[in-house]
């Protein structure tokens, strides 16, 4: 693909399979736009992959599920280069403090405090 226009974000969405396709958005295109539109333009080398609804395509971008009222623009990427971002199939998303607590809960961290 070209380059994208110099007033749009360039998105190249990788699949668990591995498999890549670019697309082109506005800064002010939603993660559920980005989804919706992906859904309905879905690339012909991932009809092995389609999926039943564009409400369960979610984002992944820097290892953060992004919500579906994310905007590109509010991640700040940069329009006219490339952005890489994963894109899956799951139901529902994590509670935004649900990665940490697992890591505290692993690592015996805690929030209390001990007083000697």
């Amino acid at each position: 693909m070209s380059a994208a226009p110099i007033d749009k974000v360039n998105l190249r969405l990788i699949l668990v399979s591995g498999k890549t396709q670019e697309f082109v958005f506005s800064p002010n295109d939603s993660a559920s736009d980005i989804a919706k539109h992906v859904y309905e333009n879905w690339p012909l080398g991932w009809d092995d992959e389609r999926i039943s609804s564009p409400t369960i395509l979610r984002l992944i971008y820097q290892g953060r599920f992004l919500h579906g009222n994310v905007t590109l623009g509010a991640l700040k990427l940069p329009p006219g280069r490339m952005t890489v971002m994963h894109l899956v199939a799951r139901e529902t998303l994590p509670e935004p403090n649900s990665q940490g607590q697992r890591n505290r809960e692993k690592t015996g961290e805690s929030n209390c405090c001990m007083i000697l």
